[in-house]
């Protein structure tokens, strides 16, 4: 089983991709909060362990070339971020895994749009399983993206 830290780190990757994706191209604030749930600073105004495990993987994905933002909003949101074109591609394109059951009975537009990754990372994030999550965020984006 893999650490707790990392199975939220996947969630809030998948959750804040799937958000762009539904945006793309408008740029759009992503709040942490909508991420990781609500958090209440405490008396020094300093956020939980948690929230700023998810604010961290925000600005991870900036640097790793999968988002771009104008700035943050405290620590609390990113302003104005929007997919990269290599993370909008990526989701876009065609989980080789992906397995539709009656596949021969749907239009071929919707078997292209439920073998996408974007889509196995919204039916991961639906199941509720954490290593679904995780799973299908590691296909996207962490196992052989130079091909």
């Amino acid at each position: 089983m893999a650490d707790i830290h990392v199975e939220e780190f996947y969630k809030d990757v998948a959750i804040a991709l799937v958000q762009l994706y539904g945006s793309f191209p408008r740029r759009v604030n992503v709040f942490v909060e909508d991420i990781a749930g609500p958090d209440e600073p405490d008396e020094f105004g300093l956020h939980s362990k948690r929230h700023m495990a998810c604010f961290s993987a925000l600005l991870w994905l900036e640097e790793e070339g999968l988002l771009r933002y104008v700035d943050t909003i405290r620590q609390e949101a990113l302003d104005q971020a929007v997919l990269t074109q290599k993370a909008f591609v990526r989701l876009s394109s065609p989980a080789p895994e992906a397995r539709l059951s009656n596949a021969d009975r749907l239009p071929e537009s919707v078997q292209k749009d439920l073998s996408t990754h974007v889509h196995r990372i919204r039916a991961a994030i639906k199941s509720g399983h954490s290593s679904r999550i995780s799973q299908a965020v590691q296909s996207a984006f962490f196992e052989d993206t130079a091909g």
